[in-house]
């Protein structure tokens, strides 16, 4: 039995493709592996709050030295590393803004890279300790990004998810990309469906 956490960032509801191609993904899964347990997290619904100068103060203190003050600062990013560390399988939704990420999404990392949690340091470098874990990221784009499009190489959402989830140890990393989806509807149809397609490509092979 696996345990699965799916956390959807777009802030979008049911218009939103990410969060669509996602749930079609835990959908296939569950049909697959029924016995799995799927843990749910909806950024929408549950915002991350930005870190602060406390905060940095209260995570880069040892444990032992936490005031409760402290303890109560660092309380919702224990509980997101938490439900992070537990999953055997990782499934992200998050659409492409503005060439990077939403920042609901990017508040989410801050709160996973931990020092002591998901990553430490040894002897001057970064060991990450989320190891053998699987992340699949389910990306909407606006257009395309390939070579001989206008914005090549204005990618800036792939690289961010990739190096910080590797920064924390995380090696077996996937990526569905729905791209062009604002390119004319011949564009999205061809975009969705080649989605759906790797879905259920990987939902045999993940």
């Amino acid at each position: 039995m696996g345990n699965i956490l799916h956390i959807d960032s777009s802030p979008r509801g049911d218009r939103s493709n990410s969060r669509k191609l996602a749930k079609e993904f835990i959908a296939a899964w569950q049909e697959q592996h029924p016995d799995d347990v799927i843990s749910y997290r909806d950024l929408r619904q549950t915002p991350v709050p930005h870190v602060t100068e406390d905060w940095i103060v209260a995570c880069f203190t040892p444990p032992e030295a936490l005031t409760s003050e402290m303890t109560e600062l660092l309380k919702f990013s224990d509980e997101l590393v938490d439900e992070f560390l537990a999953a055997d399988r990782c499934v992200f939704s998050v659409p492409m803004y503005n060439f990077s990420i939403p920042s609901n999404f990017k508040g989410y990392i801050d709160q996973v890279i931990r020092v002591g949690r998901t990553f430490t340091e040894e002897d001057g470098q970064v060991k990450g300790l989320a190891n053998g874990k699987k992340v699949l990221f389910i990306t909407s784009r606006g257009v395309e990004y390939g070579a001989g499009s206008p914005y090549e190489g204005w990618d800036c959402q792939e690289p961010a998810l990739r190096y910080a989830f590797q920064f924390m140890g995380v090696t077996d990393i996937e990526f569905i990309h729905a791209n062009g989806l604002d390119m004319g509807d011949e564009v999205r149809k061809r975009a969705l469906d080649k989605a759906q397609s790797e879905i259920q490509e990987l939902v045999n092979s993940w």
